[in-house]
């Protein structure tokens, strides 16, 4: 039996990547559930666990937010601490490091602990120090999703390994069927999804398509990983080009990735380091060229110059030259294509379930 627990519902890579393990994982029968906060509606509502939800409510201020998480933690605790039918021997498995009270609950229960880590960039720093500590304190295992990640966030002697994340077996089985084309319609089509956020490079993105908007065989498509309400928010300051869509969350953004051309990953390398870049690998998937950061787990993913380039989002020039060199070199674009295949395919789903089964020996039941 393993209990999972992860605090925000969206279509970001942790809940992703979360859904992926709990396929992986979770046996038939066996009890296995998610304690999963009562925000957001993202794509860890249908995991094949059954679901307790626990208090949670993300506010567009910062301090509120900061209560509600807190409390949400005291919330999990106790949700957990008062369950039925919890095995004494259940494997507590925290996603991220934000589910604290999970832990903390795993370890005064006598509960094996195990994270799975995704981020680096946790502020305020207080709340970072603290978060590690509780980690520090209650982990049994540790699980990053790049090496880059294991060096940037070591805590304490804990056994740990990287185990890469994969992609869903349902976009697997598309992205293998998808052929891909330098343009659809005749359009050269850039994509980027990203939360809303400066830091993942949101406005370097718009100021791209508007450099570039007198290219009418260039569209550049956005998918928000936000409420409406926060997208409304955001682009209320924004003024966007003709040639830019922006589209709303979606649980399965295959569709996307069907038509496009390039898939850009422009987060600002000095405010938040990707520790992996699910985005990209499933870019790669569907054999669409990749623009990635230069530092962090998008180079353990991307080769300059063989599935894309690393670039820095604020090298606005260079950005413009490499975007524009790909929508027209079609050769280029299809010969980097192939090798976006190539590199995907070690990131399968049988792939994370070897490095899973290595991982977690002795600790979770992992069926074959």
């Amino acid at each position: 039996m393993i209990v999972f627990a992860h605090l925000l519902n969206d279509n970001s890579g942790s809940p992703r990547v979360l859904r992926a393990v709990i396929q992986l994982l979770a046996c038939p029968g066996d009890g296995s559930r998610l304690y999963l906060g009562s925000g957001g509606a993202g794509c860890l509502g249908d995991a094949p666990v059954r679901i307790v939800h626990y208090c949670y409510r993300r506010t567009p201020f910062r301090m509120a937010t900061m209560v509600t998480y807190m409390a949400s933690q005291v919330f999990l605790f106790f949700r957990l601490l008062l369950s039925r039918g919890l095995d004494r021997r259940a494997v507590v498995y925290v996603n991220t490091l934000l589910p604290f009270g999970a832990a903390l609950f795993g370890r005064l229960t006598g509960r094996p602990v195990v994270y799975h880590l995704h981020e680096v960039s946790i502020s305020p720093a207080p709340l970072r120090w603290f978060l590690v500590g509780v980690a520090r304190f209650t982990a049994a295992r540790l699980l990053y999703v790049s090496d880059f990640h294991r060096q940037r966030l070591p805590i304490g002697r804990i056994p740990s390994q990287t185990v890469y994340n994969s992609l869903d077996a349902g976009m697997q089985r598309r992205a293998n069927s998808h052929a891909y084309r330098h343009r659809s319609g005749g359009v050269f089509r850039v994509l980027m999804l990203a939360t809303l956020r400066d830091y993942k490079g949101v406005p370097e993105f718009i100021d791209l398509a508007r450099r570039l908007a007198g290219r009418t065989d260039l569209h550049f498509d956005l998918v928000a990983n936000d409420e409406p309400a926060d997208v409304k928010r955001y682009f209320a300051r924004h003024d966007l080009p003709q040639n830019l869509t922006v589209h709303p969350r979606t649980a399965d953004p295959s569709d996307h990735y069907a038509v496009a051309s390039l898939v850009l990953n422009l987060s600002r390398p000095d405010q938040w380091v990707e520790t992996f870049g699910l985005t990209l690998i499933e870019a790669m998937a569907f054999g669409v060229p990749v623009l990635a950061p230069s530092v962090g787990g998008p180079t353990e993913l991307l080769e300059d110059g063989v599935q894309g380039y690393r670039i820095h989002s604020r090298d606005s020039e260079r950005l413009e030259q490499r975007v524009l060199a790909l929508a027209d070199d079609e050769a280029l674009c299809l010969r980097l294509s192939a090798a976006c295949r190539e590199r995907a395919a070690l990131f399968s789903t049988e792939a994370q379930g070897r490095a899973l089964r290595a991982a977690l020996a002795g600790l979770v039941p992992i069926r074959a």
